[in-house]
């Protein structure tokens, strides 16, 4: 299912929307009541961690299971990241599959089956928090800190899966900053007063292959992913000249009429095309030559205090 986000999910406030529609809103709080409830398994032949968010959507759970993937084999940790295996899904699939050790299933009880098979020291599950089941050893939440939690409800009145009172249950927080860090504060406060013990690691996105891109040429850019603004913000960061902005619900299946539309604007207006990495993968093949796509890499405020995170809480688990 290809799905856009509302915009009254992100206003500061509810409106009347979000009031219409509580009513099922409620029929999630009384499943998240009955998950929470429901005996957790853990496995104890290997290392289980859960990147998730409570934020439906664009918060980064990706980019943040390969930095962990990465920092781990680095400090002598054998990983594998694992994705739960949907159709709608295949672009992050197969980035997660060119860049880590990857595992993809229907089943995440199959999933730490073979990754025991294949001797991997630890699992990575990139959104791994839709199976409240797992009791899993390590867990993380991935939050945006311009849309936060948005208007603060959850589905569909608002853009959260669980109330934020679920923090009480997670390790660790990564916080995604773009450019104006006025809200971190606030944040900082609203996380405290629910878990005063939980982890926060401010993250920041930078581009890897910047070197490639002209940036006094026009460009025209488009996405399908969850959060688009955080592209669009990232290039206009780097000073990038951005005269259209075409935006696809998150995962969308691009049809060759979508791009030869994309490919006849960029023409008419002597521009040229850039998506990210993620959408690159989904477009048809005989379309690639003519549109770039952005390398990104996430960047860690401190480093070291998560590597030193890491391995205190690795260490309770033995």
């Amino acid at each position: 299912m290809n799905f856009k986000k509302p915009k009254f999910w992100d206003l500061k406030r509810p409106n009347f929307l979000a009031y219409l529609l509580y009513p099922f809103t409620i029929i999630l709080e009384i499943n998240n009541v009955i998950s929470n409830v429901i005996p957790k398994k853990k496995f104890t032949e290997i290392k289980t961690i859960c990147v998730g968010n409570l934020y439906i959507g664009g918060t980064g759970k990706t980019p943040t299971s390969l930095f962990l993937y990465n920092l781990l084999k680095k400090n002598n940790i054998n990983p594998v990241i694992a994705k739960k295996f949907y159709k709608n899904q295949i672009d992050e699939q197969k980035f997660l599959k060119d860049n880590s050790n990857f595992i993809s299933l229907s089943d995440r009880e199959k999933i730490v089956k073979k990754a025991i098979e294949m001797k991997f020291d630890m699992v990575i599950f990139d959104d791994g928090l839709q199976e409240k089941w797992i009791n899993y050893d390590i867990k993380f939440a991935c939050f945006d800190s311009e849309k936060w939690i948005g208007n603060g409800h959850l589905i569909p009145s608002g853009p959260l899966r669980e109330k934020m009172n679920a923090l009480k249950n997670y390790h660790g927080i990564f916080l995604k900053t773009v450019n104006d860090d006025s809200n971190l504060d606030y944040i900082y406060n609203k996380i405290r007063e629910i878990n005063p013990n939980i982890e926060v690691f401010e993250s920041n996105i930078e581009i890897k292959n910047i070197s490639k891109f002209n940036i006094d040429r026009n460009y025209i850019i488009f996405s399908g992913i969850g959060n688009p603004d955080s592209f669009k913000k990232l290039l206009l960061k780097n000073k990038f000249k951005i005269i259209e902005e075409i935006t696809f619900p998150d995962h969308y299946n691009y049809q060759d009429k979508d791009i030869l539309k994309i490919i006849d604007k960029a023409n008419s207006n002597n521009a040229e095309i850039i998506t990210t990495e993620k959408d690159f993968k989904r477009i048809p093949q005989n379309f690639k030559e003519k549109i770039s796509f952005l390398e990104i890499n996430m960047k860690i405020k401190d480093e070291n205090k998560l590597v030193q995170f890491l391995k205190t809480k690795i260490n309770e688990i033995n």
